[in-house]
């Protein structure tokens, strides 16, 4: 009888809106997991007609395949995008680690790649950090309005991290990237997941914004709104520009990096 309660407690202890986010960011990470797939067949079919996106070009521009995989990683980030609206950060942040299983299985399957015993390891550990994390989040705090987020984001603390993050992005961008971008991949990698763990704070915010609003507390009328808006904006096309030279390399297809939190 102890027992049975005890997981009623537990049960009962996942809400309806963490339920909604936890679906939306498993059916996000298979819709990213498999854009990457599809993309990079419409980068080398694009390439083998052009300028390869390695080394600068863009003409996957006017592949359709390369469209079809941005609009199945749109239709996933979406997803990503609502499921923060329902669920904490360290909730769905995790989740997306899932894509990369989804990448290796179907770049496996599809482009007869080969996973070496690494990077076995590292999807076995994906999951294992994923569901330890899951399992373990901490409660969310209850927020009113984006002003909260704002306040938060503008503290010492962030703005020091955001600070280094970007001196950071921008040494690899202007100095690391012109030298070694074509023999390091991680220098691309580097600059994908660097503007992604920034992107985690406006995209949170600006789906609790639009939750908000649609609630009938409008969240638009608030410059922070806007600003949060600009900021998602600009690192999603960053990290495309660069997960693009990511995709397209040379050697077997890597394991991706998500840009909300990408």
């Amino acid at each position: 009888m102890a027992s049975s309660d005890s997981a009623d407690v537990s049960y009962k202890g996942m809400s309806a809106d963490n339920i909604k986010g936890l679906v939306l960011a498993l059916s996000s990470s298979f819709f990213i997991g498999a854009s990457f797939i599809v993309k990079k067949k419409g980068l080398k079919k694009a390439g083998a007609s052009g300028v390869r996106a390695g080394v600068g070009g863009y003409s996957y521009l006017y592949e359709p395949l390369w469209w079809i995989g941005m609009i199945t990683m749109i239709v996933g980030e979406i997803a990503n995008f609502a499921a923060y609206a329902f669920s904490p950060a360290i909730l769905v942040t995790p989740l997306g680690a899932l894509s990369i299983i989804i990448s290796a299985v179907l770049a496996h399957i599809i482009l007869k790649e080969k996973l070496h015993i690494f990077g076995m390891l590292g999807c076995v550990l994906c999951v294992v950090g994923s569901t330890t994390i899951v399992l373990h989040a901490p409660p969310e705090g209850e927020i009113e309005s984006v002003i909260e987020v704002w306040n938060l984001a503008t503290e010492p603390g962030f703005l020091f991290y955001a600070a280094l993050i970007m001196t950071a992005v921008f040494v690899l961008i202007f100095h690391v990237i012109p030298e070694y971008g074509q023999t390091h991949i991680m220098v691309y990698i580097g600059v994908c997941s660097l503007v992604g763990s920034l992107s985690v704070m406006s995209v949170k915010a600006l789906g609790i914004a639009l939750k908000l609003t649609l609630s009938g507390m409008n969240q638009l009328i608030y410059p922070q709104t806007w600003a949060f808006t600009l900021i998602v904006a600009a690192c999603v096309i960053t990290q495309m520009n660069y997960l693009n030279k990511v995709i397209i390399w040379r050697h077997p297809i890597p394991l991706p990096v998500q840009f909300c939190c990408i």
